[in-house]
């Protein structure tokens, strides 16, 4: 079974897929498996609830602009938009307990994006999404290309080497070539055909995906030194990607200049900023800056209580803007 499909199988099986099995949780919360910003602060969502309205207006108060948050989770981001973006806002997602979730708060749950049809006016984000698509993975060798794949050897599964797969080897090509020997790339094709299809089904407003990752310049080092797939359970880093299928999330960096590719074909005008200086485009550092006011107000008038929630928030929010955290994920907008 090549690597992507392995990827497929652990995540997105019926059975006991990380994300779509019934026998899970919401995997995105604090009881879950990890946080994504959303969760860290609600100034996340109420940033992009400011995008939103800007969007609105660049595209002519269209009566029927809808937000679209693929892979939702569990809703923060659309909750904390809704703060500050009045219109409509849905949000879909592969996880039963999710939609769920999603359902009970009035906030869509739908299952995939074809629901929205071919002609979609609006915004829809992407937070955390593509580094979980599933990824072939490949590795440079004096000879070219050889594409990781799993079975199994006494009873424990294990890794070999097959031919890469002409289409695996030319994205590598593209992407990776200047890679040295020994180095593993994941070949990111589902995460392509998917933005693909988004700017495809959208008719005028903007596509924004967010996530860990980089440019293929700034990638060639991490795949030197093994590659970018890793796991996480329970928020810790977890065991390699063949123990304990459909336990861990899978996840690797994304590669954006596939993306920006992507995006520039379909004739979208494109920007990749990071994740800090998007959200202090759209205010978040003037938020950090009243939270502090309110902190020394609070602690000038005694009010233990209030400034210890202050700091708090005023914390959680300068998580999103950490230059070695949060604020280091890239934001790619593309506009149509």
């Amino acid at each position: 079974m090549r690597f992507d499909s392995y990827m497929e199988w652990c995540l997105y099986d019926a059975d006991i897929g990380f994300f779509a099995s019934t026998r899970t949780d919401v995997r995105s919360s604090k009881s879950g498996d990890f946080l994504t910003s959303p969760e860290v602060s609600s100034e996340f969502g109420r940033a992009l609830g400011r995008f939103v309205a800007a969007e609105h207006s660049r595209v002519g108060n269209e009566a029927e602009f809808t937000v679209i948050d693929v892979g939702a989770g569990s809703g923060s981001l659309l909750r904390s938009l809704g703060d500050v973006w009045a219109g409509q806002a849905v949000g879909i997602e592969l996880s039963p307990a999710a939609r769920e979730t999603l359902a009970v708060d009035g906030l869509g749950g739908m299952a995939s994006f074809a629901a929205f049809g071919p002609a979609v006016t609006g915004v829809v984000f992407a937070n955390e999404l593509l580094d979980n698509l599933p990824m072939a993975v490949v590795e440079k060798t004096d000879g070219g290309w050889v594409e990781h794949a799993v079975t199994t050897s006494g009873g424990a599964l294990t890794m070999v080497r097959l031919e890469a797969r002409p289409e695996v080897a030319a994205w590598a090509d593209r992407y990776a070539s200047d890679v040295p020997v020994g180095s593993l790339v994941e070949v990111q094709l589902e995460a392509a055909a998917w933005t693909a299809d988004v700017l495809g089904r959208l008719d005028r407003g903007a596509l924004v995906i967010i996530d860990y990752g980089g440019t293929s310049e700034e990638l060639s080092g991490r795949r030197s030194r093994g590659g970018t797939i890793r796991t996480y359970r329970s928020h810790h880093l977890g065991p390699d990607p063949l123990v304990a299928p459909g336990e861990t999330d899978i996840t690797a960096d994304v590669e954006f200049s596939a993306l920006l590719d992507v995006c520039h074909e379909a004739g979208a005008e494109v920007e990749l900023v990071r994740q800090d200086d998007f959200l202090r485009q759209w205010g978040v550092e003037d938020v950090i800056s009243s939270l502090r006011h309110q902190e020394l107000e609070a602690a000038r008038a005694g009010d233990t209580m209030r400034q210890l929630k202050l700091k708090s928030e005023r914390l959680d929010t300068e998580t999103l803007l950490h230059p070695r955290g949060l604020g280091d994920f890239r934001v790619l907008v593309a506009r149509k």
